[in-house]
């Protein structure tokens, strides 16, 4: 259901105009209508202006009859609305040209395009006439925002002259240690090339004000089960190791940094979320970090309250972190959660090739009513799709995982943390983890969840994009509470599946949320190299506040996938 109202809610805020199709009845019966399709998208709502994907310099509109031009004289207005939403009266010229004259052209007086950053409102009134006399039935009004397109590098944007407004976000770059007792496994490589250019033009961009780092900067997870993650040594190691391999990004981030022109801010994400303030500054020393619990962070710029930039992990049953499930086996203060393990499996598969499985995967039934044991089931069989998707070589009782992480010191094998079925008695069991379907919700409250997500629906859709999409507009947009519901736009990573999304909050305010993507080599099928962009809206002239997502291939490739803008009137 929450699905259908979203899909819903969605169509409404993309109004597209096909013309003004109301009909015109004279006193003498006869209707004596034409229409106008304008050549870009238009709202019909002054809130919800449509983004034009390209610079707009003449906006053309298509009637189903030839035009009167005559009649066009004074019959179109063309307003530029201001940051308090008033209307400000743009000089305008329109013309009909003879050789095509069911086309009528629109532009500014003085020929220039419209200006990057505002929005314009378009009125055509209906004293405009057919050369057989028929008219609109209305007025056409529309509504429309002329886009950014940021190549990121020394010229700038034109349309914000030098001022630093630009919020540039980054997220899930996963850089890892390549290098071990089994050779290399981080899924950061061939991008990194790409990355250094990309922080190169970042750094010398004049308009840039923030960079933000939205969780996922180095990575403790992807490590094959027979390596020892830190190989004997700590994590403090384990990250300059990190740093030390990839050094020339770390290089580009300090240079931005030591600039001191362009603030960047770290946030933890699941794959860093050990990771602690002292390691990061350790590596990339005057880096801002926006930390809560331990594992999480959520970060809003001091002058963007509408904004929020967080890694997204903390809505994940497999992996927001957990204080609770087994500090009695590692005597510590451990925050690992499940999706640990299972991308410790994930990546021995990728290392050994996707192999035929080691082992025969165990019959596990659901043979009680008991609701825990229901969902400890549901959990079973999320591993059981892991297992099949992603086999390995070794049986499931083999001893191979070795930890010596977060208070575990033990070596596992799958059986350890996979449930099982005891017999006689037929219950569902498992070792590491245990009776964590039934503490989910102290597992929220810990983590600052605000809207609790039921635990079903946390077991079963977690492997989903769509289900942290959904989180976000759950948790922000329809989320009651007063400091939550301010939030216009959210930013998260984690699923590496780079998309936006607009929404509606509680007051029926148009709301954008945005996932900034992957850096890693590969994102299965999904566009990798990804960023996006925030431009707020220009001081004292304009209300609309824009959302690009670009995919980044070197300076000279450069593709925007998608915008948004919204209005802070």
């Amino acid at each position: 259901m929450k699905k259908i109202v979203f899909l819903i809610v969605l169509a409404t805020l993309l109004p597209a105009f096909t013309g003004c199709l109301s009909s015109d009845s004279s006193s003498s019966g006869t209707a004596s209508t034409m229409t106008l399709t304008p050549g870009i998208l238009m709202s019909d709502k002054v809130d919800t202006p449509i983004v034009s994907s390209e610079p707009v310099q003449i906006i053309t509109f298509k009637s189903d009859l030839p035009l009167d031009l005559n009649s066009a004289s004074g019959s179109i207005k063309l307003y530029r609305i201001n940051s308090q939403g008033g209307m400000v009266e743009e000089p305008c010229i329109s013309s009909i040209t003879p050789l095509l004259p069911t086309i009528l052209n629109v532009s500014k007086k003085d020929g220039t395009k419209f200006t990057d950053g505002e929005e314009y409102e378009v009125v055509i009134s209906n004293t405009i006439r057919s050369t057989d006399g028929s008219k609109l039935g209305k007025d056409f009004i529309g509504y429309f925002a002329t886009n950014y397109s940021f190549i990121p590098g020394i010229d700038g944007l034109a349309d914000l002259n030098s001022a630093r407004t630009l919020i540039v976000c980054i997220s899930d770059l996963h850089l890892g240690a390549n290098a071990g007792s089994v050779g290399n496994y981080a899924e950061f490589n061939a991008n990194k090339n790409g990355l250094v250019k990309f922080l190169e033009n970042i750094r010398i961009s004049p308009n840039v004000k923030e960079l933000v780092i939205a969780g996922d900067l180095l990575d403790e997870w992807f490590v094959p089960m027979a390596v020892d993650t830190f190989e004997g040594k700590t994590q403090a190691d384990f990250v300059k190791k990190i740093a030390d391999n990839n050094s020339e990004v770390m290089t580009g981030f300090k240079n931005i940094i030591a600039d001191g022109k362009i603030k960047v801010t770290y946030v933890p994400g699941n794959h860093d979320i050990l990771i602690s303030e002292a390691d990061i500054q350790s590596i990339l020393p005057g880096i801002s970090q926006a930390r809560d619990v331990r594992g999480l962070g959520a970060y809003t710029p001091t002058d963007r309250p509408e904004i929020v930039f967080e890694h997204g992990h903390r809505y994940n049953y497999f992996c927001a972190p957990d204080p609770i499930s087994n500090r009695s086996i590692t005597k510590s203060d451990s925050i690992l959660p499940p999706g640990y393990f299972f991308t410790r499996v994930a990546t021995t598969c990728v290392v050994e090739g996707h192999p035929q499985p080691g082992g025969t995967l165990p019959v596990v039934t659901l043979n009680s009513a008991d609701p825990s044991q229901g969902l400890l089931f549901l959990y079973w069989n999320v591993w059981k799709t892991l297992m099949t998707q992603l086999p390995i070589k070794e049986g499931f009782g083999d001893k191979i995982l070795k930890t010596n992480i977060d208070g575990f010191t033990d070596t596992y094998s799958i059986n350890d943390f996979v449930p099982f079925q005891n017999t006689p008695s037929g219950t569902i069991d498992v070792n590491l983890f245990k009776g964590e379907q039934d503490t989910w919700d102290q597992r929220q409250t810990s983590n600052l969840v605000s809207v609790k997500i039921p635990v079903k629906e946390a077991i079963t859709q977690a492997a989903a994009a769509s289900e942290l999409d959904a989180q976000a507009i759950t948790q922000y947009f329809q989320n009651p509470d007063s400091n939550a519901n301010k939030k216009r736009i959210v930013v998260f990573g984690h699923t590496h599946q780079a998309r936006i999304i607009p929404s509606v909050n509680l007051k029926s305010q148009k709301t954008v949320y945005a996932n900034s993507g992957t850096w890693i080599d590969d994102a299965q099928g999904y566009p990798t190299m990804t960023y996006a962009v925030i431009v707020p809206p220009k001081a004292n002239t304009s209300a609309t506040e824009y959302i690009n997502l670009y995919n980044y291939s070197g300076i000279a490739s450069i593709t925007k996938l998608d915008a948004q803008v919204i209005t802070l009137y």
